[in-house]
């Protein structure tokens, strides 16, 4: 069935490490004091690992932001070539791991996963750059969740991130476990209210999938699904996805509630998508009732814990 827990690589300098150019780190306390609690992490430092040691002289990317090179900033050493050889042999080692996710550090010339300065013959540095082993890492493994320690500070940011990690997990798991039609159903049946909260248009490519999965290789229905579920998680969830997906399940609901609790449930919701409470309301309501009437359906969405409850922000 694959780890438990999700492994997720990670910049080691957020970790504490004392891995930087200066001999220092940049411990987060989101990654070690929240996150560290439900992961397994998979330090990496490529500026470390490729050989610069520690202290080193700093390096910085020079030229086109497309096709740039790692350069020494006092020594003018070109990096570039030791780098990209570094990144292709850790990746495979990386891929061997089956990660479910990657924190990288921003603004470095290895880790940054955006707007990283890229330097130019003259004038000042462009913010169009990303490091070269963050670089190296996305496009070998476009689906993997990825984000930047700084974008976790928004929390709309941190819960997508978080959610795509614990996805991903999960379907790692499905793909390592006796893999059928039968289970693919199943998986997609449990995450089809997360699915709702993200794109519907994407909710709807993957039933097409699934329900037309037996007229091909499943194999390559496997592949196909993979592919579109982890585009749908990317898709950000709005207050009116969240607010549809509170309606489609209090439909489920309805003939079970009595008149009062349909009303007070019916005003949470409300009250949410006027934005006057969080969703934790609605959500604590249905949480409720979902486990006083045993609606199976509801009960086994993924919506209601798409991570672990500690880690959530509504």
């Amino acid at each position: 069935m694959g780890e438990k827990r999700p492994r997720v690589g990670i910049s080691a300098c957020l970790l504490g490490h004392k891995v930087r150019h200066d001999g220092g780190h940049k411990r987060d306390p989101f990654v070690t004091e929240v996150l560290d609690l439900f992961v397994d992490w998979v330090p990496v430092c490529p500026e470390l690992e490729v050989g610069m040691g520690v202290p080193r002289e700093t390096v910085r990317l020079v030229g086109s932001p497309s096709h740039p090179h790692m350069v020494a900033q006092e020594s003018g050493k070109d990096w570039t070539r030791e780098m990209t050889n570094y990144a292709r042999e850790r990746l495979v080692e990386i891929e061997r791991l089956k990660l479910s996710g990657y924190i990288f550090k921003k603004d470095s010339p290895s880790c940054g996963l955006e707007r990283v300065k890229v330097y130019g013959e003259i004038g000042a540095p462009s913010r169009k750059g990303r490091g070269l082993f963050a670089r190296a890492l996305t496009d070998t493994f476009p689906l993997l969740p990825v984000e930047e320690e700084g974008r976790l500070n928004d929390p709309g940011l941190q819960e997508n991130f978080l959610e795509r990690l614990f996805a991903y997990h999960r379907w790692r798991r499905l793909l390592g476990s006796a893999k059928s039609v039968a289970s693919l159903v199943q998986f997609h049946a449990s995450h089809k209210l997360l699915l709702l909260s993200h794109s519907e248009r994407h909710t709807r490519r993957l039933g097409r999938i699934v329900a037309e999965a037996k007229k091909s290789p499943l194999g390559r229905v496997l592949e196909d699904y993979g592919q579109h579920f982890m585009e749908a998680l990317a898709v950000h969830v709005t207050l009116r996805t969240h607010t549809n997906v509170l309606q489609h399940m209090m439909g489920y609901l309805s003939d079970r509630l009595t008149p009062d609790e349909r009303g007070q449930l019916g005003e949470a919701i409300i009250d949410y998508h006027k934005e006057l409470v969080s969703l934790a309301v609605p959500l604590t309501l249905i949480r409720h009732y979902v486990k006083k009437h045993r609606v199976a359906y509801i009960l086994n969405q993924v919506y209601l814990k798409p991570y672990p409850r500690e880690l959530r922000l509504t």
